[in-house]
């Protein structure tokens, strides 16, 4: 029983199933705090723990479906196709805000890590938080930071985002639109998309092409903290 609860399959369908149900339970109570990803991290850490199985062997199944994570977000590309001249009326405005939205991303996480005292390790880790998971691993592992860090915090900001962004963001004011998709997807990135989709077809296209733009700038505006602070 232990091997087969061990196999990659196993890993696969138990993954699938857990976030199914997690699903399920969201859009019956619409709870934000009922989060389908958080619930489903919860139960498969829960897992883990009751049968002993290493997270490294359970991975080697879930990297089966962590490999669809590319291809996921190129498919956000067709919300963003069909709102296209929805999103050209704002260009400048987008651009602008993605800009913000990226630096406020590497200070708000990277900047508190310095001044706490942090190692260069840990604040390159965590500075790409805000973009989407291959990305930030990227610009991580070719600073000299920990990946597997980084994914870790992507994951829990992914996550936070999702929960609480739509109600920080209606406390500002900010309830649909354009706006809302990009500030769930510069700020949570992909999590922070699946939720603004929910709200709509133009928060989720604003979601999507954050989730590039906000990925790209990061890429470029990081090294350069990095190079600024000494580090």
């Amino acid at each position: 029983m232990v091997n087969f609860l061990e196999t990659h399959a196993f890993s696969v369908f138990i993954t699938l199933a857990v976030f199914f149900f997690a699903q399920k339970i969201y859009l019956r109570f619409r709870y934000f705090w009922l989060n389908p990803v958080m619930l489903s991290i919860i139960f498969l850490i829960l897992y883990l723990k009751v049968t002993g199985i290493p997270y490294k062997t359970y991975f080697e199944g879930g990297r089966i479906i962590s490999f669809f994570l590319g291809p996921s977000v190129v498919a956000l590309g067709v919300p963003l196709y069909l709102q296209l001249e929805e999103i050209k009326k704002r260009g400048t405005s987008i651009l602008v805000s993605i800009l913000v939205g990226s630096v406020s991303g590497i200070v708000s996480a990277a900047g508190l890590a310095l001044i706490l005292g942090g190692s260069r390790e840990v604040i390159v880790s965590i500075a790409p938080k805000s973009v989407t998971t291959p990305i930030a691993m990227g610009i991580s592992e070719k600073l000299g930071g920990i990946p597997s860090l980084t994914a870790a915090i992507v994951i829990a900001t992914g996550v936070l985002g999702a929960v609480i962004g739509p109600a920080f963001l209606r406390l500002l004011g900010i309830k649909k639109g354009v706006a809302f998709g990009l500030a769930m997807g510069s700020a949570s990135h992909g999590i922070g998309t699946a939720r603004a989709i929910e709200e709509g077809e133009v928060e989720g296209a604003a979601g999507g092409l954050a989730i590039c733009l906000n990925g790209v700038v990061t890429a470029l505006l990081t090294p350069i903290f990095i190079k600024l602070f000494s580090l």
